[in-house]
């Protein structure tokens, strides 16, 4: 199997490395040579990483095709490509529809989108897949876990829930300052709140009969600090800022249908 991957970011890499660790049966992988840093360093791993600078060559030697370009360059950077009846094409692209793809690549090929986060590359991650497609299935639970879905709105949930990767650094920053500011060191404070976090996370993955809300009570003593952080947090919006932001990024995603 050989797999192809017209854009070389952070995913791309992560996805790249994850196969590699996981010994994933597969002859190659050909990354497309922008970035130049990704896809070198990539191409240092391991004999059966390929570097290509024509993005056609990669869509006719691969039997999936990955697509991670950002959505504004994808129309540009797919729709003057031919592809194979016979390839598989894998989207990563949040905002872009399996119809637009398909105007851009044609009826032939078989199209699926995914959403992988980073932590495939430590073959912990837990990707979407939409619609099933068993080939792709058994490709991401070699680096973790694959979750499919029958529906667009079910994929586009998970989007949104991905799209916290951004606000749980952030909360982690503004504890961190906080614990700065009351003068402790900041790699101190920053590795201790990781630490914590992963825990809690450890947690969670070890008890998948609970609930978050079970979790939550079960960490907290009642008239505790957990649960007066916890109540602070509600009654001062937290929750239902959270529920907007969520909200607003689903109705992003839906109006890019």
């Amino acid at each position: 199997m050989k797999l192809g991957f017209i854009g070389t970011g952070v995913i791309t890499d992560a996805i790249a490395r994850g196969l590699l660790k996981a010994d994933y049966p597969l002859d190659e992988i050909i990354v497309s040579a922008r970035s130049r840093a990704v896809s070198a360093a990539l191409a240092a791993l391991s004999t059966k990483v390929s570097v290509s600078e024509d993005n056609q060559q990669i869509v006719d030697t691969a039997d999936i095709v990955f697509f991670a370009v950002l959505p504004q360059d994808a129309e540009a950077v797919i729709a003057p490509l031919s592809f194979r009846g016979e390839c598989q094409v894998v989207s990563l692209i949040a905002t872009q529809s399996i119809e637009n793809l398909r105007t851009w690549v044609g009826n032939g090929p078989q199209i699926c989108r995914a959403i992988p986060l980073p932590s495939v590359a430590d073959l912990s991650g837990v990707s979407v897949v939409f619609p099933r497609t068993p080939v792709i299935e058994d490709l991401f639970g070699a680096l973790g876990r694959a979750v499919s879905v029958e529906t667009i709105e079910e994929f586009d949930a998970y989007a949104v829930a991905s799209a916290m990767m951004g606000m749980y650094f952030g909360l982690s920053e503004t504890l961190t300052q906080w614990l700065s500011a009351q003068g402790n060191d900041y790699q101190d404070a920053r590795d201790y709140l990781a630490g914590t976090f992963q825990a809690l996370a450890n947690t969670a993955i070890q008890t998948p009969d609970q609930s978050y809300d079970q979790l939550r009570i079960g960490h907290s003593t009642p008239g505790g600090l957990n649960e007066q952080v916890h109540n602070v947090f509600v009654n001062q919006g937290g929750a239902d800022a959270l529920l907007a932001a969520c909200e607003r990024v689903a109705q992003r995603l839906r109006s890019m249908r």
